[in-house]
């Protein structure tokens, strides 16, 4: 079973950050070699917030030495080598680990992709949520893997493809 909980502070539009939250995240482990963490016993926790540049900006600068903020970070609880045995936790609980957005660039990325703060926020979403399950994109083909589970789960969501405009050249 999947839980999310969502905290998200003043600057983000009105919408339903709680129902997004989930199923965004479920929308990713659905599209995961994990799809069984809908349906175990265990209980898989995401926490969401969705917070100011400013914050994010600090966290991209304590965890990553970039003194910029960036539209989403990860920070995943649980070993890429452990996520398969998660289902036998002793307390049931499993805390998969936290995703943080950026407002402002959040909001900024929208605009210019003439999209809506919500669907992108979600394909956010979608993309922490990758790499909270191990996922990265540090090189072409991990990229690509990356991008073609998140244009999945998006796609499940009715949304679409962000990387679209990447296949021209």
């Amino acid at each position: 079973m999947i839980e999310v909980a969502v905290l998200h502070e003043e600057g983000w539009p009105g919408v339903d950050w709680e129902m997004l939250g989930q199923r965004a995240v479920a929308a990713a482990i659905a599209h995961s070699p994990y799809i069984a963490f809908a349906t175990d016993q265990a209980l898989y926790e995401v926490a969401v917030k969705l917070t100011t540049d400013e914050e994010v900006h600090q966290l991209n600068r304590a965890y990553r030495d970039k003194d910029r903020p960036t539209n989403v970070l990860s920070f995943p609880m649980v070993q890429q080598d452990l996520l398969q045995g998660t289902g036998n936790t002793d307390d049931g609980e499993v805390l998969l680990g936290d995703i943080v957005l950026a407002e402002g660039v959040c909001a900024s990325e929208a605009a210019e992709k003439g999209i809506s703060i919500a669907d992108h926020a979600a394909h956010l979403i979608i993309h922490g949520t990758f790499h909270l399950l191990g996922y990265d994109h540090m090189d072409d083909n991990e990229a690509e893997a990356m991008e073609a589970l998140e244009v999945a789960a998006l796609t499940s969501l009715g949304l679409s493809d962000p990387y679209g405009d990447r296949q021209a050249g």
